[in-house]
């Protein structure tokens, strides 16, 4: 892209990234957010989240519940799926074969948040007794969230998804598993879309800025740092716990 990418006229965009459980640093990061917004009451504000909400952290249902709950005046949210949100979802709606994958990934600490005590990551043989146990503890509107969220979203020269893109393959071709999955093909890549991609997925210790995306996965779970990326018109900036 040979002119700074911007956003749409008015608007300012909190975009977060992977929060995998730690409902402690999204409760101080909505906080950093909220104060920012009260001081553009003009702008049309969008708060974007990139997806995989649960496991590996401690409180996978306390994120969900905060998401499910309101935020400061005037911030619109959008949630994508990431990858560890799709082998959820895949579960409640009875795809056993993905257990022991997920439980492999994190999955533990998301069945425990929910109050369920006595599987391990070697247990995906339990398959049909872990999603039984999910459909008593987990509550509807926390698996209507898991099946709203989007793959990605667009907004002026940004296009926000979890994982990245397959590359020179146009945006309106790419694949929902490319979408959640995709890694070394797109982040080895220096291929430029029609627009400048936003994404989590790929851990590194600081916002990763490159010519073709911007990387906000900074590894929440194991390093206690949740960023946001602030957009408004051709301005970057970052806010992070």
């Amino acid at each position: 892209m040979s002119k700074k990418p911007r956003t749409e006229p008015q608007q300012r965009l909190y975009v977060v990234g992977d929060i995998h459980g730690r409902l402690d640093l999204l409760t101080r990061l909505l906080s950093m957010i909220e104060a920012d917004a009260l001081a553009f009451p003009e702008r049309n504000k969008k708060l974007v989240f990139l997806g995989d909400y649960i496991d590996r952290g401690l409180d996978s249902k306390g994120v969900v519940e905060r998401l499910l709950n309101s935020f400061a005046t005037g911030l619109e949210p959008v949630f994508l799926r990431g990858n560890h949100d799709d082998r959820f979802l895949a579960l409640l709606k009875g795809d056993l074969s993905v257990v022991p994958p997920w439980l492999q990934l994190g999955g533990t600490a998301t069945i425990s948040s929910y109050g369920i005590s006595g599987f391990g990551p070697g247990d995906g043989h339990k398959a049909e007794k872990i999603k039984k146990e999910l459909a008593k503890k987990m509550p509807a509107t926390h698996h209507a969230f898991f099946e709203e969220t989007l793959l990605s979203v667009t907004f002026g020269d940004y296009f926000f998804v979890h994982a990245g893109l397959r590359p020179n393959i146009p945006l309106e071709k790419q694949t929902a598993e490319d979408k959640m999955w995709i890694r070394a093909d797109f982040i080895t890549s220096d291929h430029v879309f029609e627009k400048i991609i936003v994404h989590g997925h790929t851990i590194n210790s600081e916002p990763e800025i490159r010519k073709n995306r911007i990387g906000l996965d900074t590894g929440a779970f194991a390093t206690g740092r949740l960023t946001c990326l602030v957009l408004d018109g051709t301005k970057q900036s970052f806010l992070t716990t």
